[in-house]
């Protein structure tokens, strides 16, 4: 006798394989999300006065795997939210586009937290190398437009706290 000619035992394995799919799906994006960022901390933009410009959520990309991987696949960010890519030193950095299907601010930061220099809303899809022009330790990824309508320039800098576990 079969388990299936019974509906109510149809209908169980139904909803659980529902919670099963549910669960999956939510521990997926809790770790990558395909719209937005996990808030691992907060950013703040200042100008040259200490004066702060803008202020974001920011998922940090401290380890190899996270910064290689970065913002590919997603499908967008809210103009409160980016990603702060953490070097362990100083370097002639680097970034490309590749699977990143949205247009970013790419801010490229010293050791210091003063920002270098900024490539405005790169071209998605790129293998375009966006480089550095000067030695950076971090980098921080906006959406397109951000930078100039919050008027954030290489005059400014950055401050950032990462939550607490």
């Amino acid at each position: 006798m079969s388990p299936f000619r019974f509906p109510f035992v149809r209908t169980g394995l139904l909803l659980l394989a529902i919670i099963v799919a549910g669960a999956c799906n939510r521990e997926q994006t809790a770790t990558t999300p395909e719209f937005g960022v996990r808030p691992d901390g907060r950013l703040a933009f200042l100008a040259s006065d200490s004066t702060i410009l803008h202020s974001i959520n920011i998922e940090i990309a401290d380890t190899r795997e996270t910064r290689q991987r970065g913002l590919m696949e997603r499908r967008g960010m809210r103009v409160d939210e980016g990603m702060l890519f953490i070097f362990p030193a100083p370097d002639m950095l680097s970034f490309w586009m590749r699977n990143t299907a949205m247009p970013l601010d790419i801010i490229f930061v010293d050791e210091g937290l003063n920002i270098v220099n900024i490539a405005q809303r790169t071209k998605p899809l790129s293998d375009q190398y966006i480089r550095a022009t000067a030695p950076v330790q971090y980098v921080v990824e906006v959406r397109g437009g951000v930078t100039e309508r919050f008027g954030i320039t290489d005059a400014a800098s950055v401050r950032w706290q990462r939550h607490a576990d």
